[in-house]
């Protein structure tokens, strides 16, 4: 990555993550308390159309998985501390659904930002399933980024500015 006219030394280290767990506001929450992260979004990705909103994604009909966008300091929280929260802040072993909410848009999915994030991903999934830390199978897909979509303003930070930090189940381990 180049450094634009401008751009801090620190901004240029600033790398990318996304991550499709289940409902995205606890998701979002579990991301903000990790110290190097710099900023969180909660939005849509991984679907087939460019008309998207919270509505048309609940459908169930244009393919797009609730993530959140994950702005980091590498030096501070490297890439894999960022996928060990994502594998226990929901459970991965529950094929397009987590707990009460049903749907492809809550699958399990780690948007991966090139070949390092991707290796670091397959790397750790598979130290899971040796681990044989969870009692299923996990159905983790692993997807190139893609074009994510900002979900609407009341969806950002919705339990920090509710008083909550969680809203989902536990994951089964």
């Amino acid at each position: 990555m180049s450094r634009e006219q401008g751009e801090s030394i620190e901004e240029a280290s600033i790398e990318e993550a996304m991550f499709g767990a289940g409902c995205f506001w606890g998701v979002e929450e579990a991301f903000r308390a990790v110290p190097g992260v710099i900023e969180t979004a909660v939005g849509f990705a991984g679907g087939s159309t460019d008309d998207v909103s919270y509505e048309s994604v609940c459908s169930g009909g244009t393919g797009h998985a609730e993530v959140v966008h994950v702005r980091f300091d590498p030096v501070v929280v490297p890439y894999r501390a960022l996928l060990e929260v994502f594998f226990t802040c929901h459970d991965p072993t529950q094929l397009n659904r987590q707990g009460p909410d049903i749907g492809s848009q809550y699958r399990s999915a780690i948007f991966v930002y090139g070949d390092a994030q991707r290796r670091l991903a397959e790397v750790l999934m598979d130290e899971l399933i040796q681990s044989r830390r969870f009692d299923g199978p996990i159905v983790t897909t692993i997807e190139q980024a893609c074009r994510f979509f900002r979900a609407e303003d009341y969806h950002q930070q919705y339990l920090s500015r509710r008083g909550q930090s969680s809203c989902s189940l536990p994951p089964t381990a």
